[in-house]
């Protein structure tokens, strides 16, 4: 599968004409399996090459079924009386995988757009060609039409040993099916070249003309192009998270974010990367056993007015009340800590939770080098508190039940990198260890006058 990219009046639909002999070209040359495309006859041709049009038009109120079958007339030998079984067998099979057999009696003009397209398609397979030339397939095809029909292009592509070459429009639909991508400008080829090197952001930028921002598919190795809508002004400037938002009661800790923050989370909800406003940190029962923790934990949001999608949820046995938290700021930086910290069985290691909110915007890899330095400076309080040959120390540093969270503003000026020697990095390490210090001595003076009442 080949794509075809470029904004609109590149060249993009002149050349997929230029192939098909639709328009002539002046210059040049077009070969077709090692021959001149002029040294070919029309029918010739076109048991070679199918096309299908960018909006196909029927002039004629054919049945949808006659429609298709007048894509086999390259393969017959007169009009006339030569209609064979391997014909019909040819037409069948395609309406059956374009999904129209069910109305191929219907007449062609009766249908939508979507609908049509995909009787065209048929058509086209039907001639059964080596290569098929697309404009834009998935013009006027909805979401679950989209992918069914490009799934089977790529099945076609394999098993038929078809070339496909395609116009899009949708890049990121180009990057999902394309083995390669050519990307062109005014007239011009720019590159031809897989999805990952035609896709570069800074070039897509140029290109287009727009902003966008290149991510990674999430299930497989493939780029997507995200566009950057202008800031619409609704989001509050300068906004400072700090202790104004929280709420600490007596079964959880709350933060609540009046905008939402970009989060990489550990959390029973709202765990790895997104986007999240509320913070809760829930304080469940010693004895506490669940066993799907993730469906009771949503439920529990929902009954106390939190949105599970929303919401960044953490769950702990350690009284809220010995919770540690404070702002640090420091050149031109300022970040809000709270940790919790204790035994959350009798005969378990200590669990900690942390949350981490950055007043400011950091880049996808700051967010991995924060978590980093968080848990460098939280092992470096557990070895100091412990003593380095403690046994208790070491197991503590890893168990399953720490949870984190890095939340950032995403505002102002971007910072980079937190590493341990970055300033970001240093606050990052004085806040964790003052807090982190701060909650185990706090659970531990509780636990003393517990016992002593």
């Amino acid at each position: 599968m080949f794509g075809i990219l470029g904004p609109n009046g590149s060249g993009k639909t002149t050349l997929l004409k230029m192939i098909s002999r639709a328009l002539d070209f002046r210059e040049g040359s077009i070969d077709v399996d090692g021959r001149p495309l002029t040294q070919y006859s029309p029918k010739q041709l076109a048991r070679m090459m199918a096309v299908l049009p960018q909006h196909g038009e029927q002039a004629f109120p054919y049945s949808v079924k006659e429609t298709v079958s007048l894509g086999r007339y390259a393969h017959q030998k007169g009009w006339f009386n030569s209609w064979r079984a391997e014909d019909e067998q040819v037409v069948e099979k395609v309406m059956e995988q374009t999904g129209i057999t069910h109305f191929q009696d219907k007449s062609i003009v009766e249908l939508s757009g979507g609908e049509k397209q995909r009787v065209f398609l048929a058509q086209a397979l039907a001639q059964q060609p080596r290569i098929l030339l697309l404009d834009e397939p998935t013009n006027h095809l909805d979401l679950s039409f989209q992918k069914e029909l490009l799934d089977l292009l790529k099945k076609w592509a394999v098993e038929e040993e078809l070339t496909v070459v395609s116009i899009f429009h949708d890049l990121n639909l180009a990057s999902l099916y394309c083995d390669r991508l050519m990307l062109m400008e005014n007239g011009e080829v720019l590159i031809v070249d897989s999805p990952v090197e035609v896709l570069k952001e800074e070039r897509i930028k140029r290109v287009y003309k727009t902003q966008i921002k290149n991510h990674p598919h999430p299930e497989i190795a493939r780029p997507q192009l995200l566009l950057l809508p202008e800031d619409d002004g609704v989001h509050e400037a300068n906004l400072t998270i700090d202790s104004r938002l929280l709420d600490v009661g007596r079964d959880r800790i709350v933060l609540q974010s009046p905008v939402t923050l970009r989060t990489m989370s550990s959390g029973i909800t709202g765990a790895g990367i997104g986007w999240h406003s509320s913070f809760v940190h829930r304080v469940v029962p010693m004895e506490y056993d669940c066993s799907d923790h993730k469906a009771e934990m949503a439920e529990y949001l929902e009954d106390n007015g939190f949105l599970p999608s929303e919401t960044v949820g953490m769950m702990t046995a350690v009284p809220a009340e010995t919770a540690s938290y404070q702002l640090f700021e420091g050149d031109g930086l300022s970040i809000f800590i709270i940790v919790s910290a204790g035994n959350t069985q009798r005969d378990r290691p200590r669990n900690i939770n942390t949350w981490l909110f950055i007043n400011g915007r950091i880049s996808e890899e700051a967010f991995i080098q924060s978590a980093l330095t968080a848990a460098e400076a939280k092992i470096s309080v557990l070895h100091e508190l412990e003593g380095s040959g403690s046994g208790s120390a070491g197991q503590s540093t890893g168990i399953s039940t720490d949870s984190i969270c890095i939340a950032a503003t995403q505002q102002g000026r971007t910072t980079s990198y937190a590493g341990t020697a970055t300033p970001l990095g240093k606050l990052i390490s004085e806040g964790i260890s003052t807090c982190t210090k701060q909650a185990i001595l706090n659970y531990r003076t509780s636990k003393s006058t517990f016992k002593h009442l």
